[in-house]
């Protein structure tokens, strides 16, 4: 693994994109670790190492196109090793964006909760439209959608539209419980996924709360949008604090939001002056937790680490102890659930629910950290049989909104298909996600039913 030598604090961060992709370019081929270990799970280090090989080949640095073209490679899967060669990335990505803009077309797809509110409001009308074939044809060619691709239907009710004439938008009477974090394609696309999540928790005996939302970020932060996306973050970590000091644990169904919330946005906070000195640091020492818990550090000399360890992720201009109490504070929804049946807090047993199903942990849930736990959940389920498929490196390839693209459809199924494969060859009922971009990119490349693990344990929380 190689950590890019960031610039001193006195110095700016290079406001061109071009600069930021060679500065990345020169790491990754100075380490070359990822030639290797991501040859076949990313599209971005091949592409990359290409380029490598080309300017070696023939002595002639790599085109303004081609630089921009890598970029556009990336879908912040999150498996990639060095968090500053994909931050570095993303600021490309955001450079580029500030410089000539972003497509319309473009920009709609991917935020997904301003596409859900407006088709929302008349979606039958929408959904007959889109089942048109020549309508169909029009709206892919306008967006940029390939052709292949075609747009979930929308639901007669969003999930929020559900929460508020449910009353849960409002903190419930009888004390704190668990503020849910639906994402906005749980909102706005699947609710019916955000609705099993709420009879789950009710099921449970919690108190459960729908604070105001917006989506995550992760959509537009992967397009470049880069001020949307702060934007909302900023409103998402006001709102999921202000419900945590009102004692609800804050909790989310969908991985990519998990890992924005809980990896991503808390990148460098550690670094920061107020973290150090919250932590009572030295003059001359930084104090990084040691990663076991427990309140233990590494003690690293200011003279020496000052200029590398700093807080300059995506999110630095964000208020870092605000960073890392949501990090801290927000759980996955099957780590929440798993902590309370270790707690023997959950309520089992479970009906039951005949068949073989395989399940597909996805890399915003694997680089989280937080092992498989709705393995175990499911497997509390009488008669249900479950086959992990797929191994630490496997990505559908969706990308979110990137696998609509008309430019990045063909890439993306060439990356899930040895996933797919896997999938074919275990020969299931069902596949189980818990992400909601994988089952979009399994309802297109596969036979099988797909489900998320909340909607298997909401059917078995029912009465027999």
């Amino acid at each position: 693994m190689h950590v890019l030598k960031r610039s001193s604090p006195s110095e700016k961060e290079p406001v061109d994109p071009a600069v930021i992709v060679r500065r990345v370019i020169d790491a990754c081929a100075d380490c070359d670790t990822c030639r290797f270990l991501m040859n076949e799970d990313c599209l971005f280090f091949p592409a990359l190492y290409r380029l490598v090989d080309r300017e070696a080949a023939d002595g002639r640095p790599c085109s303004g196109r081609a630089l921009r073209g890598l970029v556009e490679l990336c879908s912040l899967c999150g498996l990639c090793p060095c968090p500053d060669i994909r931050n570095d990335v993303i600021r490309a990505k955001s450079g580029y964006v500030r410089e000539s803009g972003m497509a319309p077309a473009h920009r709609l797809m991917a935020d997904v909760q301003r596409l859900g509110r407006i088709c929302g409001m008349a979606p039958d009308a929408v959904n007959a439209a889109l089942s048109v074939g020549p309508v169909h044809r029009m709206v892919s060619r306008l967006a940029g959608i390939h052709p292949r691709r075609r747009l979930p239907r929308f639901p007669q009710e969003s999930f929020f539209s559900w929460a508020r004439r449910k009353g849960l938008c409002r903190p419930p009477e009888n004390g704190p419980g668990v503020a849910y974090f639906a994402g906005c394609t749980a909102g706005y696309l699947f609710p019916e996924v955000a609705r099993a999540a709420v009879r789950v928790l009710q099921h449970s005996q919690l108190k459960v709360m729908v604070p105001p939302q917006q989506c995550c970020g992760m959509p537009t932060l992967v397009e470049g949008d880069a001020a949307l996306t702060r934007r909302r973050v900023q409103a998402n970590l006001d709102a999921l604090l202000a419900a945590r000091r009102m004692g609800f644990d804050p909790v989310c169904s969908c991985p990519t939001c998990g890992f924005l919330m809980k990896v991503l946005m808390k990148e460098g906070a550690c670094h920061s002056n107020a973290y150090q000195q919250s932590v009572g640091a030295a003059a001359n020492e930084i104090k990084i937790p040691d990663g076991a818990g427990g309140g233990r550090f590494l003690h690293l000399s200011k003279s020496l680490y000052a200029g590398r360890l700093r807080d300059d992720g995506l999110f630095s201009d964000l208020d870092p102890m605000d960073r890392l109490a949501l990090s801290e504070g927000v759980a996955d929804m099957g780590q929440y659930l798993l902590k309370r049946l270790d707690g023997r807090h959950l309520d089992v047993p479970f009906q039951p629910i005949a068949g073989r199903m395989a399940y597909f942990a996805p890399c915003h849930q694997r680089e989280q950290k937080i092992g498989s736990p709705y393995v175990r959940l499911l497997a509390l389920i009488p008669g249900l049989t479950i086959e992990p498929v797929g191994g630490p490196m496997d990505c559908c390839g969706m990308g979110g909104s990137l696998g609509y693209k008309k430019s990045f459809h063909d890439a993306s199924v060439s990356l899930g298909a040895g996933l797919m494969q896997k999938i074919r060859a275990a020969a299931p009922q069902a596949v189980i996600t818990d992400c909601l971009s994988c089952r979009l990119q399994f309802r297109h490349l596969l036979p099988f039913p797909v489900f998320h693990p909340l909607e298997l344990l909401a059917r078995a929380c029912e009465p027999g």
